[in-house]
């Protein structure tokens, strides 16, 4: 009943009627399937992972509450998603954790500061690369010749998870979806409610974050 895409129409379709019929055998697969994303994203809203817990059970009990009116105007995992992300978001106003939701709007725009410093760029009035102005000075550094075989590393896997943790929520979510769990930037422009253009900033800075982490990381470790 389930597919391995979950984005075609008419599987979608099927899904959805099946979870109206009450069909638990599809709401066990569902519940198998995304309960781990949800997780993860809702760790993205809040640091607490038993706060993050009770996010994921809510959004499970309203999808429950909720599929007979279900309207099909998105998909069902776009519609699953957001549920997470409304009930995360009214949690953390509540313990008066963040600001509403616009923040993801305004992040974008008040950040202080270049997503890469600009010392790492050849400046217009050098006196010898001026030709060059604009281009890396101090391109990012090489990894060896496995970056793969390096970043399985227990401990670099931890420094990754604790470089996302630190950033601004709006990264953060961003991230999350687009490098953790994979996700196409449509489907998190839809999830998340913010433009391409704004989805495409938090994610670059985002990643240009935690590379820094990982090349000072790497910086100490070849010393």
């Amino acid at each position: 009943m389930l597919d391995d895409s979950g984005e075609n129409e008419s599987a979608d379709a099927d899904l959805v009627a099946a979870l109206q019929r009450r069909d638990e055998s599809v709401f066990t697969t569902v519940v198998r399937r995304y309960h781990g994303p949800l997780l993860r994203l809702a760790l993205a809203h809040h640091p607490s992972r038993a706060v993050a817990e009770e996010i994921v059970q809510e959004a499970w009990l309203a999808v429950v509450q909720g599929i007979d009116r279900f309207e099909r105007r998105s998909s069902f995992k776009t519609w699953l998603f957001r549920i997470l992300v409304n009930r995360a978001r009214t949690r953390a106003e509540r313990e008066g954790r963040t600001v509403p939701f616009s923040s993801l709007v305004s992040e974008v725009e008040s950040e202080d500061g270049p997503a890469v410093p600009a010392d790492r760029f050849v400046p217009t009035d050098h006196p010898e690369w001026a030709q060059w102005a604009g281009h890396w000075m101090v391109a990012p550094k090489s990894w060896g010749e496995s970056p793969e075989r390096a970043l399985i590393a227990r401990e670099t896997r931890a420094l990754i998870e604790a470089a996302i943790a630190a950033l601004p929520a709006g990264q953060r979510q961003v991230i999350t979806l687009r490098d953790v769990e994979g996700w196409p930037s449509e489907e998190v422009c839809n999830v998340l409610q913010i433009s391409e253009t704004n989805q495409r900033v938090l994610l670059h800075r985002a990643r240009s974050r935690v590379r820094a982490a990982l090349e000072r990381y790497f910086d100490a470790e070849s010393r």
